[in-house]
């Protein structure tokens, strides 16, 4: 069972339509990480329907405006869409981190010093990425006001040392191969 966090009443549209669109998904699935769980979640599915992806960037963004932003930044490939969306509805400039051998790079973009940043993701599971991203905007002498995502699927309590609003927690647990539940050790594991 996911232990669901409503703190918003759009909570529980967001994760009926998670589900509608396949987005979450239930069974046993094998994660890139070795890692077993009996959920996985694709944001990437919901947000292929541009009317829900606008939807819920503009939730997003009432919470986001406070802050003060002049850009949003976010992570290629799952952030961009909801990113983009969110700074269409602000009016402002949307950038975004892209992977290279070295990590995640804003190759394609610059900041102009002080420039104030909202770091946005689609899901957000341990915050590694989006730390990476705060090293890129402080490279370049950026300021990360606010961190904001669709789903925050940790377990754990996230810290970014700004504020962080997620519109869905969602914890998922996972499951190191040696210590599988008994419901998952009897059950086919899916690679999704």
């Amino acid at each position: 069972m996911i232990g669901i966090d409503n703190t918003d009443p759009q909570a529980q549209d967001l994760l009926e339509d998670l589900i509608k669109s396949g987005a979450l998904l239930k069974g046993h699935f094998l994660l890139r990480s070795g890692l077993h769980s009996r959920h996985f979640l694709q944001c990437a599915l919901l947000l292929q329907n541009p009317s829900l992806c606008a939807r819920y960037a503009s939730y997003l963004a009432k919470r986001i405006e406070a802050f003060n932003p002049q850009t949003i930044v976010s992570a290629a490939i799952g952030g961009i869409l909801i990113g983009h969306e969110i700074a269409k509805e602000l009016g402002l400039r949307h950038i975004y981190a892209e992977k290279s051998n070295n990590g995640m790079t804003l190759r394609r973009f610059k900041l102009k010093p002080l420039e104030r940043v909202v770091v946005v993701e689609d899901v957000i599971t341990t915050g590694g990425t989006v730390k990476e991203i705060f090293s890129l905007v402080r490279e370049q002498q950026g300021v990360v006001c606010a961190v904001s995502s669709l789903v925050d699927r940790s377990t754990e309590s996230l810290d970014f040392g700004v504020p962080y609003y997620a519109l869905l927690k969602l914890p998922i647990d996972t499951f190191p191969p040696e210590k599988l539940p008994e419901d998952l050790k009897n059950t086919q594991a899916i690679r999704p």
